[in-house]
């Protein structure tokens, strides 16, 4: 199946997801996947079966080893199961050829990482518009629309700051800022708080948690941290592989720090 091909049905897909459900941004069935060192067999998920609704905020948590990076990894087409169904934005991305995940993850996915990756030779703005650059967005467009977010997430004034002239935090909501500014169906963080001290870690969650309130991107979490864990509004743990637990609790209302000064 090409990439375009599956784009014309994706619309409806998407809201309605591969079982009819209602808005279903992820939806995996009786997912698996095992990894060869050599001889040795390491089974990194065991008939994962998991349906994320648009807009959610859902962290998954769980020891080392447990299963929930290799979880984001395929959910973001960046690793593929070895069994079962993967639906994702409207996608099937067991049919899909490396390239066709490519173009998805470019237009449909955000990435935050733990390490920010961030390139140092480039301003903040430079850095946060770069998908839009790879997207062929005009740059006065471009610009625009990350002007508007880094004001909206407290990072206006910093726009010509290079990524070592920001701290952590700041670095941080620079990899959100470029996550978003594409306007994705999913943003998947990966430990986005672990090189975060308390403080930078709260403020960052505050805006996410406001960009997941006021666009509607759903957001999914691989993390250690019990403040990520405390301000999901769903989450699931995994241990060996499995899920072992799904919950979701009462959401609370964040209030952004937009301070410049502020991690």
């Amino acid at each position: 199946m090409s990439y375009q091909s599956s784009k014309q049905s994706a619309s409806q897909a998407a809201e309605l997801g591969p079982a009819g459900a209602s808005r279903v941004a992820v939806d995996l069935k009786e997912v698996t996947k095992t990894y060869h060192t050599g001889p040795i067999e390491v089974p990194a998920l065991r008939g994962v079966s998991l349906r994320i609704a648009s807009g959610e905020f859902v962290a998954t948590a769980g020891p080392s080893g447990s299963g929930k990076t290799t979880l984001l990894n395929i959910i973001g087409g960046l690793d593929r199961a070895d069994s079962g169904e993967v639906w994702v934005a409207g996608h099937d991305l067991q049919r899909l050829s490396l390239s066709e995940l490519a173009r998805l993850r470019l237009n449909r996915i955000g990435f935050v990482f733990q390490t920010y990756n961030l390139l140092p030779v480039l301003s903040a703005l430079e850095n946060a518009e770069f998908t839009l650059l790879l997207q062929g967005v005009p740059a006065s467009q471009r610009r625009e629309r990350v002007e508007k977010l880094f004001l909206e997430i407290g990072l206006d004034g910093l726009e010509n700051r290079r990524p070592a002239e920001l701290s952590g935090g700041q670095q941080q909501r620079v990899a959100v800022a470029r996550a978003m500014v594409t306007e994705p169906a999913l943003i998947l963080a990966d430990e986005p708080t672990a090189n975060l001290d308390s403080a930078s870690a709260i403020a960052l969650l505050d805006v996410m948690e406001h960009l997941n309130r006021t666009t509607g991107t759903t957001f999914i979490f691989s993390t250690h941290d019990p403040q990520v864990m405390e301000r999901a509004h769903r989450l699931i743990r995994l241990r060996d592989g499995q899920i072992v637990s799904d919950e979701t609790r009462e959401s609370r209302q964040p209030q952004i720090t937009t301070t410049k000064t502020a991690g």
